[in-house]
């Protein structure tokens, strides 16, 4: 199974690239930087397929929050804290909040679609998120094709070791998932005492 996946993606790998990329996948674009590394891919080719896949990606999510605006303000319901606070976030950043929401965890797609629910102009969104989409794409799979020979080491070693591997990976996750959390509490608490001075 494991050597039909290597054949697929060396097979299809900018497409596969792609789609991973509009689906947020960073896994995807280490994958890009590994094969990159080994000469199965080009390494400007990935950087370019990826940030389009990932610009493609946030532009659907913004285009969702803009022609389906009552069925998402239903999902408000659902995770109002979360859209409460991209809302804050742009309010008091702006357009940087763009450029940088790949990187915020559980976010990633509550920021353009809440986006795209206000008046915020399509076309500066689509203009910061294509270079937002290639800069996240240079830095993710760049190092990964510097480093391409010691992740390669690390994976054989996490595949031999599984029985390791494992837990460090739901602690890895486990600690970002609460770095954010503890963010999104701060900032919703940060603008309830401001609302409560006015």
């Amino acid at each position: 199974m494991t050597d039909l996946f290597i054949e697929l993606i060396k097979e299809h790998g900018y497409i596969i690239l792609f789609i991973w990329s509009i689906l947020e996948g960073e896994m995807g674009l280490i994958m890009g930087g590994l094969l990159s590394h080994t000469g199965d891919m080009s390494l400007p080719i990935a950087i370019f397929v990826a940030g389009l896949g990932g610009f493609a990606g946030d532009q659907i999510y913004f285009y969702i929050g803009r022609f389906n605006k009552k069925s998402i303000h239903k999902k408000m319901r659902k995770q109002r804290r979360k859209f409460a606070v991209a809302h804050i976030l742009l309010k008091n950043h702006g357009w940087p909040i763009i450029f940088f929401q790949r990187y915020m965890y559980g976010l990633r797609t509550i920021i353009p679609i809440s986006i795209g629910v206000t008046r915020y102009s399509a076309k500066k969104f689509a203009f910061i998120n294509l270079l937002s989409a290639w800069v996240w794409a240079a830095i993710t799979i760049t190092p990964a094709y510097i480093l391409g020979e010691k992740i390669l080491e690390v994976l054989d070693y996490a595949h031999e070791h599984w029985y390791y591997a494992i837990p460090v990976a739901i602690i890895f996750a486990g600690s970002i998932w609460y770095t954010f959390h503890t963010i999104e509490k701060n900032i919703l608490k940060k603008r309830t005492h401001e609302n409560r001075n006015k």
